[in-house]
């Protein structure tokens, strides 16, 4: 494998994993074997391997996690196939059905502490792949299963003998007369030609730049983990910034040496706009509690509700409705949406758009970008006079638009 870090890469060395990863011994197992497996298969020490797996269960049970993925998706030394794959029916397990669901089961909360457990859970789950993919990348090569092979000229065992398969001479192509197969080749009759072996691709310079830099990123978001239990400064953003900034780094030091390095861009660049979108916008008006769309219009001033809120989706207020006189104080809020208001031709209308992040077309006043905001006073076209609206209305991330009906 090149030490060139790459989508290509990557993929291809988690397709290697997946077709001779480890198999959980009878021997050396303290729970389920996942650890011995894993140490077994890479040629480590098992209690460095279980050292790791207590360690990343300390990160709000990123481990109990891996390790009860491990005891699904890894077979035993002596099964076709592991215990999930044989509840879908591929093969067969020596893992009792019941404890395969029990496990499956169990699998739902700890995915639940995953989606639940903050910055440390999901960070200790990113640790765990990334040391599994470097381990595999560093130590794919040792103790690879022994894949069955069968061809030509192999010999084949049957009930009673073994025989040699043989292919047929070039005077019968067919494989018409086998039983005249060992008589010498008829006077004229062509040789079998030898195939032509491609020759062989060139191999490329290993580089190292990217397989080091990746694991100098899972170093620093180690220890950024254990720091953020000490310091609230050890946020996502900031801890994205120094991922980001040890990876821009690997890509200029391999620049520099020529040898590697551009494959780092497919994680800098979605962790970069991550860390963008998250300096940049404010989610605190994101509230999961309330999603989805809100349409309304009503036809009175009582009707007309303090404020009309979602936090993922669109609000759609219509307020064409109203009868030409009395007042309307509301406000219109968004989390990550749009939020479009329209109001009577003829209301005069004190209105207020703005968006940390998106466009703003609040009647005649228009503008996009970061915190775009503009304030309008309109009395229509009949001029001052009739019904008062006094709008707020605002998105965190989206559009916003009062128009008139």
């Amino acid at each position: 494998m090149s030490g060139n870090i790459s989508a290509a890469n990557v993929e291809e060395t988690l397709r290697d994993f997946w077709a001779t990863r480890p198999r959980r011994p009878h021997d050396g197992r303290k729970i389920a074997g996942v650890a011995a497996g894993i140490a077994r298969r890479y040629q480590l020490d098992p209690v460095i391997v279980r050292v790791a797996f207590v360690a990343m269960a300390l990160c709000n049970g990123a481990g109990v996690l891996i390790y009860l993925l491990g005891w699904l998706l890894l077979a035993q030394a002596d099964d076709e196939v592991s215990a999930a794959e044989s509840l879908l029916g591929r093969g067969r397990s020596s893992t009792p059905t019941a404890l395969t669901i029990l496990l499956g089961i169990a699998v739902i909360p700890a995915t639940g502490f995953f989606v639940d457990g903050g910055f440390t859970m999901v960070g200790g789950v990113l640790l765990s792949v990334g040391s599994i993919y470097l381990l595999h990348r560093g130590r794919g090569q040792l103790n690879r299963p022994d894949a069955p092979a069968f061809d030509v000229g192999e010999p084949v065992s049957t009930d009673d003998q073994t025989t040699t398969r043989v292919s047929p001479p070039a005077w019968d192509p067919l494989g018409a007369a086998p039983f005249a197969w060992d008589l010498p080749e008829p006077a004229g009759t062509p040789a079998a030609t030898t195939p032509a072996v491609p020759a062989p691709r060139p191999v490329r310079r290993r580089s190292r730049v990217g397989v080091a830099t990746f694991g100098a990123t899972m170093v620093v978001l180690a220890g950024s983990l254990v720091a953020s239990s000490y310091s609230s400064w050890f946020g996502v953003e900031h801890v994205l910034g120094l991922l980001v900034a040890v990876l821009g780094a690997g890509m200029v030091i391999g620049a520099l040496r020529g040898d590697g390095g551009r494959g780092l861009l497919w994680l800098v660049v979605p962790m970069s706009m991550i860390g963008v979108a998250l300096t940049s916008v404010d989610f605190e008006g994101i509230d999961s509690d309330r999603m989805g769309n809100t349409e309304a219009r009503p036809t009175s001033v009582e009707k007309v509700e303090a404020r009309y809120a979602t936090s993922i989706g669109e609000v759609d207020l219509d307020l064409t409705g109203l009868p030409n006189e009395g007042s309307v104080t509301t406000e219109v809020e968004v989390g990550l949406g749009s939020a479009k208001v329209r109001v009577p031709a003829d209301a005069d209308v004190t209105v207020t758009c703005r968006t940390e992040l998106g466009s703003v077309a609040c009647l005649d006043q228009k503008s996009d970008g970061k915190d775009s905001r503009e304030e309008v006073s309109d009395n229509g076209a009949d001029g001052e006079g009739g019904l008062k609206i006094v709008l707020d209305v605002r998105s965190e991330v989206g559009d916003v638009e009062v128009s008139r009906g």
